[in-house]
């Protein structure tokens, strides 16, 4: 997924995303490289300058809790980033259970109890482990609804249902960030960026600027080819019984066009529900007949 040397990448890739007079120090014409020095970040911090190049070439190790705190600091890294930080910094700290790779039955069974709202379960690596008709009927123009991720930067789809396809992906790359920082040794992530890595540019670039964002709420901007365009909340809650997994839900408020487009949904979706009753009641009486063709 990545190389050995997780703290010394981490370090570079959020130097590179500071500028000068973020923090303070004089802007002196065009770099040669992006962002802060590292001898800036040292100051910044209040350690040496060669300590700190120890960090980032990984020959040093073990940094204390007081530098880890001091270089968040000079890199204006919010809580989250911090933790993705400590985690790289503190292998006790980053210490996690493995993610959940199923999803429980209950679970399933509450996501059908929302019929008014698109309802769905990822796992740590943005699988979908489970999704109700309303949610389905909403992503329905993806070839398969199988990983956020991939449907993001792998299904020419996407670029036409988010109405912000550069906001969605930022978003989606740092909430896989903070997946993999939870989870370290998670062989699906693994293998969701290596296919991702080799397939998509796009995502590639923006893995590489470690940016950390776990999802929580957002607002969404989604054109449906038949609903049109849904502007809708979305909040997400983590599974306290399943390590990594979230369930996540979209609602509008009542009486706006995002609420019109959510009823509008649940009869695309209703619709499709009665289709696939028919399509399997036409199969049964078929495979009936043959049976009582193959008696006579």
């Amino acid at each position: 997924m990545d190389s050995e040397n997780k703290l010394g990448e981490y370090l570079k890739a959020r130097r590179a995303l500071v500028r000068p007079q973020d923090v303070g120090l004089p802007d002196d014409g065009p770099r040669r490289v992006p962002g802060l020095r590292r001898d800036e970040v040292a100051l910044l911090a209040g350690v040496s300058t060669d300590y700190y190049i120890r960090l980032e070439q990984g020959r040093e190790r073990h940094p204390s809790d007081q530098v880890l705190r001091s270089i968040a600091g000079a890199l204006r890294l919010d809580d989250d980033a911090a933790v993705h930080l400590f985690r790289f910094g503190l292998p006790v700290f980053g210490a996690r259970a493995t993610a959940s790779p199923t999803a429980a039955p209950e679970l399933l069974r509450l996501m059908d109890g929302m019929p008014d709202v698109p309802a769905f379960l990822v796992g740590a690596a943005q699988d979908i482990l489970g999704a109700n008709a309303m949610a389905r009927e909403l992503y329905r123009g993806f070839a398969r609804y199988d990983n956020l991720l991939r449907m993001i930067f792998l299904d020419p789809y996407a670029k036409s249902f988010y109405g912000d396809w550069d906001a969605a992906s930022r978003l989606a790359v740092s909430n896989l960030r903070a997946s993999s920082s939870q989870f370290p040794a998670d062989e699906r992530i693994g293998r969701v960026v290596g296919e991702l890595t080799l397939h998509s540019p796009a995502f590639s670039s923006l893995w590489a600027r470690y940016e950390v964002r776990p999802r929580t709420r957002e607002k969404k901007h989604f054109v449906h080819p038949r609903v049109g365009e849904l502007r809708l909340h979305f909040e997400t809650f983590a599974v306290a019984s399943a390590p990594g997994q979230h369930l996540s839900v979209y609602s509008a408020e009542p009486g706006s066009a995002g609420h019109d487009g959510l009823v509008l949904l649940r009869r695309l979706a209703d619709q499709a529900a009665a289709d696939a009753d028919a399509d399997a009641e036409d199969a049964d009486e078929g495979t009936t007949a043959e049976k009582g063709d193959t008696r006579s």
